[in-house]
Order: structure tokens, then sequence, then C-alpha cells
């Protein structure tokens, strides 16, 4: 487990990450996220032990990492938004070297095949890396950060230069590297955090302004709470069926929109899902569900009114309302992420 406690990092007067507290549990995905010069690349420089902090501390596994900064590095792997890879050596020769650098003690080719394997870039091992393409250079990078089996992986951009297919290729490994291993992702494609992430933190201005699933975000800043269902069976039926759910306010007709389908919106109370009931109730009665889409807000729409300063209400009791967006705006010192 991972606990940042009371975190900050100034720079001369400016305050690049500001008493930021949180922690992350095994085997857990978290999403880090926030605009250009958040703190995000700040705090994870911290935590892997590359900057040293103002004030606070950052615990992994029992380990403090400003006390025993070997002890916590050797269960942290990091890849950093620029992999820092050398483009003249083949794979093979460049985890050999990363391998002798972190003082692995695992049989050395065993091990580098092992992760070669997981990473998929076993075919490519024998290859010089500026031969590479940009995804196959991802997975190098991220090898080097499975060196040594470190417990913590710390992935910063991992996606950021690659095409869709080669996006799809990482968030799958990504999820698969998640079930053994816990990961904090920070990435400026959010419905890929979305889409990986089991629970989000967002920064903006070195402050914490949420800590939550993505779904609880999206619930908790959405004013509007609506489904739009569209099902194929008879109209009136349907809309009787749906109108006696548990929980239901209200059932409008929006017509039809092909043959015997029609599509409804449902208001159920708040808090209230109603999703599998209706899938039962439905099924019951052999009408298909073709279309099921909530109003509810994407992480994307959510970071945005985060950020921005427009969000409805605090999110959590110990967390600050967000800056405000007329401030003065500050650096970070080097925020690159």
């Amino acid at each position: 487990m991972i606990e940042v406690k009371n975190l900050t990092k100034n720079y001369g007067s400016k305050k690049a990450v500001d008493n930021i507290s949180f922690t992350v549990n095994d085997g857990e995905i978290l999403g880090f996220l926030g605009p250009n010069g958040a703190g995000k690349t700040t705090t994870m420089n911290i935590i892997t032990g590359y900057s040293s902090a103002s004030a606070g501390t950052v615990t992994v596994n029992g380990a403090e990492i400003f006390e025993s900064p070997m002890k916590v590095k050797r269960q942290i792997g990091y890849l950093p938004e620029h992999p820092p890879l050398y483009l003249d050596m083949t794979v093979n020769e460049y985890l050999s070297f990363m391998f002798e650098l972190k003082k692995v003690k695992l049989p050395r080719q065993k091990h580098i095949d092992e992760i070669c394997g997981q990473v998929r870039i076993t075919d490519v091992q024998k290859r010089i890396i500026k031969n590479l393409s940009k995804g196959y250079r991802q997975r190098v990078g991220l090898a080097q950060a499975l060196l040594g089996k470190p417990g913590v992986l710390i992935l910063d951009e991992p996606t950021v230069g690659l095409d869709p297919k080669q996006i799809i290729d990482i968030r799958n490994l990504i999820k698969d590297l998640g079930k053994s291993y816990t990961i904090i992702l920070s990435s400026h494609i959010l419905s890929e955090v979305q889409a990986t992430c089991e629970r989000v933190i967002v920064i903006n201005k070195g402050i914490l302004i949420a800590d939550d699933t993505p779904d609880n975000l999206s619930r908790a800043m959405s004013t509007d709470h609506r489904l739009t269902v569209r099902v194929d069976g008879p109209e009136d039926d349907v809309h009787k069926l749906l109108s006696k759910l548990p929980d239901m306010i209200r059932v409008d007709k929006l017509g039809a929109r092909e043959g015997n389908v029609f599509d409804f919106t449902l208001e159920a109370k708040p808090g209230a899902d109603i999703r599998r009931e209706m899938f039962k109730r439905l099924a019951e009665r052999q009408w298909p569900i073709l279309g099921l889409r909530s109003s509810e807000l994407s992480l994307e729409d959510v970071f945005l009114q985060l950020t921005s300063g427009t969000a409805p209400g605090i999110l959590r009791e110990d967390i600050p309302a967000p800056p405000d967006p007329d401030a003065q705006p500050e650096t970070d010192g080097g925020e690159t992420a």
C-alpha cells in the first residue's frame, strides 16, 4: 500500500504540491489526473524518490521514502512520460544494462525473458531499439519498470504519441498487469483512465480536489440522472411495465425508431439503480433491450468542471473547493506532465 500524507513541494514562494494526502490500496489501479502544471509529475517524482519534498511523508509497504530510499525504490517500477531508452542498444542489451543498474538479484536472462513475454516483446528482443515503433518502445520502457518484480508501477502518460491500435494494446496490457501490481496511472486521455482505472484522484494547482471512482464522481456531479432505453416491444405495454418499476418517478415516450422498436426516458429516485430489475422484467416478456444510455457526465466532463472551478459543490468534506479560475495562475517550477 502507498500512503501519501500532507505532501508539500515548494519552488521558492510557489507551491507545486500543497499539503495533499491519499492512499493507494494493494492491487488497485489509480488514475492520477490534473491539467498541465497541476503537480502530477512532481508528486510522482517524489513518490519514486526522484525528487525531495518540502514537507510530508510517502510510505510504500511500511517503508518511508525519505528514511529508506533504496528499500522503497526497489518496490517501485517507474515509466516516465519519455522512457529512458538507449536507442543504439538491442532490447536485450538495454534490459540487461538496466538489470545491472537496478542491482536485481534474480537470474538475469530468465528474468528478462519472463518480462519480455509479459509485455509481449519477445519477438523483438534482438532488435535495435531505434528501429522499433513507438508502441514497442513504450513496451520496452514498461519492461525496464518491471525489472526486479516491484510491487508498485507508476506510469506517466504511457500512451502518449501512440496510434489507436497501440493505445488499445497498452490499455489491455495495463489491465493485465493490474492483476499482479498496484498501479498509479497518469494520463491526459480521460477515456483511457475511465476504461482502465478503478479510482481517480484529481489535483489542480497542487491541491487535491477529488478522490473517488469515476462512476461516483459522475453521479455526484450530474444534475440529470435519466436513462434512455430502446426496447423492441409494444409501446404502450412497455411504457406500463417501465412505469411500475420500483423507485421509478417518470417514464416518457420518445416514439418509434424502427418497426416495433421504441425509445423511452426513465427518471428514477436519486441513488436508485433500476437497470437489473428493468432487464429482468423485460426479458420475462421477451422484449429485448436494444440500447441503453445514461445522461450522467463523462469523466472528461467531470474533469473539466473540477479544474475550471464550476463543479457543483465539494465532493468530499476533507477536500477543499477548487481554486478560483480567475486567480493568477501559478507555475509548479518545472512541471511537464
